[in-house]
């Protein structure tokens, strides 16, 4: 099983050909590839004042890195690509063998003779599972938390929590906050789901004050290491006295967090929970109602730690599918607890005075189940394909194109999407287009420093309130055959671009903070900028043509609709100026 889990996570994470979130590539590839290449994109958690990112876990990809460019095969940027995926493949794995050995353990009061197959079904549902398929094996910060998280729970002494055994193995308890330390430590918001299984575990303990003192020294000492590891590597990093963790919780519990969008409190009950689950809810759902029905303290106190984050996680404004992936494997349990009740349970040794004609006619009921079951469960492997490579692909196909474009001072590249709609130089790996200004997005720094943050207008909000406007007033009148840099193509978030916003908000109130474009040789979008009342005109009219197309028009949502579009300069027949706007 342990072969098959990491032949499949592998396989996935290199042959993946969909995009999913932009801190895939921003928030860990990015960074690396800066340290080990000295160059690429860094986005304002990392460079603003009090930067919100350690450098742990984009520290995943580095010797990757580092042994592509000393071994010379950096040239070879499919290499460059693929090298990291497989790290993260193999990083995923960790949930699928955790996920056994967890189920077979919090599982075993269940039914003792029936361990092995828990625990091969819920590795099943791991491997098949929907959201795995699509989130895991990606460079994600919340796929390794899954990961770390599972493996840590596999070393929670659940017999202490079930009251079937008054013996608490340390070595065992160390491992396991070692592992939620390191978690926490890549994630902060981790902490939600220890600070509840650490309660109920000090608890437990309470009657035996030298035990409980034991376990909170260990706890307090792990953490205060780990804690003093980071503000030491941080520190390093930034060349300043710096503690992301402390950044990252105070930025995310302010106001910043919603501006990249805010969702009700029921978000996590009508949404992310059945996009997680998907085929497996149902069973999800019974395995909870088992779980305080019939089932002993393990089962329950997993229940209540799923309840808990729910409800915890809901009252943050910013919420995201991802976040509860931690708890994933947990309700993979819960539905493994639910099928092996429903379909798979010993019908013989539950009813042993049955008749032989009641017993012929239970076991084909139960035939006819497992066969619906195991379709049902199916269902989850098509969407799974789906994701993985036909959804949202022109947005990392495009990334080829553009890496195969000539290398010379003439080739320059804008980006007129919604910020961060594609890779970066981790996929690109082009050093001649890392100079300033050759290859440029559209930026999107939140409203740092500001106290109204509602008002606040971005550099993507302000391009495509009036995109024709924009072009007119941030663009030169006529191409520049020579497509020199961009002279101010965005903002850099630093300590002078907050105190620009809040002269802005103090005085002007317009959010155009004066950029300066110079016409790239090759312009990104999506078709649905095509759409906009002349911007074909006004394209064909500077002399650019559609050169590639990737992805399905029907996809995507809002301004990333109509699949990708690269539009390359092919001169104009006496001179190029913008169409009048009357």
């Amino acid at each position: 099983m342990i072969l098959l889990s990491i032949f499949l996570r592998v396989l996935i994470a290199i042959l993946t050909q969909s995009y999913f979130q932009p801190d895939e590539y921003f928030q860990a590839l990015e960074p690396a590839h800066v340290y080990v290449f000295g160059y690429g994109y860094l986005t304002w958690e990392w460079i603003s004042p009090e930067p919100l990112r350690s450098m742990l876990y984009p520290a995943v990809n580095i010797p990757m890195y580092w042994l592509l460019k000393v071994s010379g095969l950096e040239v070879y940027p499919s290499l460059v690509v693929a090298g990291p995926r497989a790290i993260h493949g193999l990083l995923a794995a960790l949930t699928d063998v955790s996920v056994w050995k967890l189920s077979s353990i919090v599982l075993s009061d269940v039914s003792g003779k029936d361990i092995a197959i828990h625990a091969a079904l819920s590795c099943f549902l791991s491997l098949t599972s929907f959201f795995h398929s699509l989130s895991l094996s990606r460079s994600l910060s919340n796929s390794l938390e899954a990961s770390l998280t599972t493996v840590a729970l596999g070393h929670f002494p659940w017999d202490v929590i079930s009251a079937s055994s008054s013996l608490l193995d340390l070595q065992k308890l160390k491992r396991c906050i070692v592992f939620a330390a390191f978690t926490c430590a890549v994630r902060p918001t981790n902490a939600i789901i220890w600070i509840y299984m650490f309660t109920i575990l000090f608890w437990r303990l309470r009657t035996n004050a030298k035990l409980l003192m034991l376990v909170v020294r260990d706890c307090a000492i792990i953490g205060f290491v780990f804690i003093l590891a980071i503000f030491a590597l941080d520190t390093w990093f930034y060349g300043k006295p710096t503690l992301t963790l402390l950044n990252f919780l105070r930025v995310n519990a302010s106001p910043i967090s919603l501006f990249y969008g805010s969702s009700p409190w029921h978000y996590y009950l009508s949404q992310a929970v059945p996009v997680l689950c998907m085929t497996t809810l149902p069973f999800v759902l019974h395995g909870l109602w088992l779980a305080f029905r019939e089932d002993g303290a393990k089962l329950r106190v997993m229940a209540g730690c799923v309840g808990w984050c729910v409800f915890v996680y809901s009252f943050i404004g910013h919420k995201e599918w991802r976040f509860l992936h931690p708890l994933l494997p947990i309700m993979h349990i819960f539905a493994t607890r639910s099928i092996v009740q429903l379909v798979l349970r010993d019908v013989e040794a539950e009813h042993p005075k049955w008749t032989s004609n009641t017993m012929r006619k239970t076991r084909q009921s139960l035939f006819r189940s497992r066969i619906f079951v195991t379709a049902f469960l199916s269902l989850s492997i098509p969407a799974s394909v789906y994701v993985v490579f036909f959804h949202c692909t022109g947005q990392i196909k495009v990334m080829s194109f553009l890496r195969g474009l000539p290398v010379d001072n003439s080739t320059t590249i804008g980006f007129l999407m919604p910020c961060h709609s594609t890779p970066w130089q981790a996929y690109l790996h082009r050093p001649d287009l890392a100079e300033p200004g050759k290859m440029w997005a559209l930026g999107c720094e939140p409203p740092l420093g500001l106290r109204a943050h509602t008002k606040y207008k971005d550099q993507t909000d302000v391009f495509f309130e009036s995109p024709i406007s924009y072009i007119e007033t941030h663009f030169p009148a006529h191409v520049d055959p020579t497509f020199p840099p961009s002279p101010y193509p965005s903002s850099v978030p630093n300590a002078s671009f907050i105190q620009t916003l809040r002269t802005v908000e103090s005085q002007s109130g317009s959010w155009d903070l004066g950029w300066r474009h110079e016409w790239p040789r090759y312009i990104v979008c999506f078709g649905a900028l095509l759409e906009e009342p002349r911007m074909r005109v006004l394209l064909e009219g500077n002399g650019y043509i559609e050169v590639w197309k990737g992805g399905w028009e029907g996809e995507g949502e809002g301004k990333r609709r109509g699949g990708v579009r690269v539009w390359k300069h092919r001169g104009v027949a006496g001179g190029a100026t913008i169409p009048n706007s009357n």
